[in-house]
């Protein structure tokens, strides 16, 4: 994926943000040379990877699959000094794009459409192989639970959510034409690095390619912490 693909993608955020009066917590508008002087009082941020993640799932056709993210907070199962149990993500998912279907073997998770168009999220269980069960789904959305056929693909308007459960394949997309859509996520603490199992492989964060400087650093980049 391209440095400026990546440039641009964190500027449509940040315009989406603004458009719905949502503020970010300081962090998130460093630049590389501001996150070159952070000492290990922001070990908290590098440990747990908060901060900006655009990825494209390794296929290189970012405006047909993957998103931009932004882990606002989060624990870390791994680490006994962060004693979160919870995290908080925001999502930009561009009218036309897609997110690849997956679930998680441990997290628990609301996904909330907070503004724009209208999600699609295509639900299945998990057959025990890693495959789509040919079961019915359980929907919980916001205080209402039913069943729907494998492979329905539940509809999440403006201000309405859904709860998805660990082994509950999800993927995401945009009713088409109804308008980019800014998402937000309340769950368990998140670990991208061993809690995502997707029904195709895919990569979880790009590789980048060097054609301009960053505009912000990913979660997965920030520079050691410098002693003081």
């Amino acid at each position: 994926m391209k440095r400026s693909k990546i440039n641009q993608s964190i500027r449509e955020m940040e315009a989406m943000l603004k458009k719905y009066h949502v503020s970010l917590p300081p962090f998130c508008n460093w630049t590389p040379e501001e996150w070159e002087h952070k000492n290990h009082e922001y070990d908290e941020i590098r440990d747990n990877q908060l901060g900006w993640d655009i990825t494209d799932c390794g296929l290189e056709n970012f405006d047909k699959v993957g998103f931009a993210l932004i882990t606002i907070r989060n624990g870390n199962q791994k680490l006994e000094k962060y004693k979160k149990v919870y995290a908080e993500k925001l999502i930009y998912l561009k009218d036309g794009q897609t997110f690849p279907s997956h679930f998680h073997w441990i997290k628990s998770e609301d996904i909330i459409n907070r503004g724009g168009g209208t999600l699609l999220l295509k639900v299945y269980n998990d057959d025990g192989n890693g495959g789509y069960a040919d079961t019915d789904v359980l929907v919980n959305s916001d205080g209402r639970s039913y069943y729907v056929p494998a492979g329905t693909e539940v509809e999440i308007k403006p201000g309405e959510s859904i709860t998805l459960w660990p082994h509950q394949y999800h993927s995401f997309a945009v009713v088409p034409g109804s308008g980019d859509i800014l998402i937000g996520e309340v769950s368990m603490c998140n670990d991208d690095t061993t809690d995502n199992r997707f029904h195709d492989a895919v990569g979880r964060f790009p590789a980048i390619e060097e054609d301009e400087p960053p505009y912000r650093l990913l979660c997965n980049e920030y520079p050691a912490a410098k002693d003081e």
